[in-house]
């Protein structure tokens, strides 16, 4: 008997977090009593602010492994760290060339400032990948030329979960003077991340994926060896260095590293819970319904990512079936688009596992009993819809 749960159950983990009470706490201050604007020089609230800020930013790089606490840039999150990073470096060194590479199964965040600089006349190189999700080295060294100026390619896939080999890339980067820039807004808090280690140059992060705040995020643009050269996208102040012009947002900036300093203490105790649920519920699932398939590598992938395609089931009508679980098909930056998800196409799927599509999201605040009511849920919906396409095709 599935002990109860309260209802809905949030299993959408990938498309936004909660804000950890903890991380709450440390901003409250912040919105309030402390409201000073880090910019304002000249009396104590704006000295406490930017007080607030460098102690974040400090943070912020060591958890990271950044070398210096210049390097992180503050933003309003992934998508703007994205297309700062990616327009920004491919504007800034338009002299050494005008070739960018990237994958297929990028967030639009990244594809969509990929097509806006083959519009303005530059060479993109969009990767393929295998059914696993992962690229091809040997590809993607094939693909860099004597104009290539910037590598792109996310760390975590945000719908399949996949994990690329960011330390690989970033060593072939190196060795062939390229850029290299990663989308981690799925994977910071989750994986380990260490920006010398693995040799980026460009990283991008969103607090509200990792138990922060919404509307703050950070890039990391590497200083020496080499120097990464940016133009910005916005004017007005020349503040975060001259790169990104705007009054920093105090609480979340704080919030921000306080959520990820949580998630990085307490990642590989997290990881391994989240592993050991996703893996229940798979099991659950698996054992309950026909015609299951796992989406994505195996192994090398998210540990609270479970994406799978449930045939004969329209994935919209399960969903809506199940209106006491949070789930998805897609990114949650494109479900209201009725094309099937780009990320499952480029895995080469038939049409099949394409069109129904359902991705679990678990998290830190997901229990053994919400996976087991999910499970058992999503079987028993899946049987009923399955008999009523059956009924209906005899009809």
């Amino acid at each position: 008997m599935t002990q109860a749960v309260k209802t809905p159950v949030y299993l959408d983990y990938h498309a936004t977090t909660p804000v950890d009470p903890r991380v709450f706490e440390a901003m409250q201050r912040y919105f309030c009593a402390e409201f000073g604007n880090a910019a304002s020089s000249e009396h104590r609230f704006g000295w406490v602010a930017e007080s607030a800020v460098k102690q974040a930013r400090q943070r912020i790089a060591s958890l990271i492994g950044a070398q210096r606490v210049a390097e992180i840039i503050f933003t309003s999150g992934a998508t703007e760290s994205n297309n700062l990073a990616i327009l920004g470096a491919m504007r800034a060194n338009a002299h050494k060339g005008d070739h960018l590479i990237s994958v297929v199964t990028e967030h639009k965040a990244v594809l969509d400032p990929c097509h806006w600089w083959r519009q303005q006349g530059g060479r993109v190189t969009l990767l393929p990948v295998a059914e696993d999700g992962l690229i091809d080295l040997a590809a993607l060294e094939a693909a860099i030329d004597e104009r290539t100026v910037l590598i792109s390619v996310m760390a975590a896939n945000n719908e399949i979960g996949v994990l690329q080999d960011i330390a690989a890339i970033g060593a072939l980067a190196k060795q062939r003077g390229v850029l290299f820039h990663s989308d981690a807004a799925q994977a910071a808090g989750k994986i380990p991340l260490d920006m010398e280690a693995m040799g980026l140059d460009l990283c991008s992060f969103s607090a509200h994926k990792f138990y922060g705040p919404k509307g703050v995020g950070a890039l990391y643009v590497r200083r020496r060896n080499p120097r990464v050269r940016l133009a910005p996208l916005l004017f007005g102040g020349g503040h975060e260095q001259g790169l990104r012009s705007g009054t920093l947002n105090v609480p979340g900036i704080v919030g921000m590293a306080e959520a990820l300093a949580l998630a990085v203490a307490e990642m590989d105790e997290e990881a391994a819970r989240l592993t050991a649920l996703r893996e229940r519920l798979w099991r659950h699932l698996a054992a309950g319904l026909e015609d299951l398939t796992l989406n994505g590598h195996k192994t090398k992938r998210l540990p609270g990512n479970l994406h799978v395609s449930v045939a004969d089931v329209e994935p919209e009508k399960l969903l809506t079936a199940v209106k006491d679980l949070a789930l998805s098909s897609r990114s949650a930056c494109t479900s209201a688009s009725q094309e099937p998800s780009h990320v499952m196409a480029a895995l080469g799927l038939d049409e099949q596992r394409l069109q129904a599509a359902v991705r679990f999201g678990l998290g830190r605040f997901t229990s053994e009993a919400e996976v087991d009511y999910a499970a058992a849920r999503m079987v028993s919906m899946v049987a009923q819809l399955r008999r009523e396409n059956t009924v209906a095709q005899h009809s």
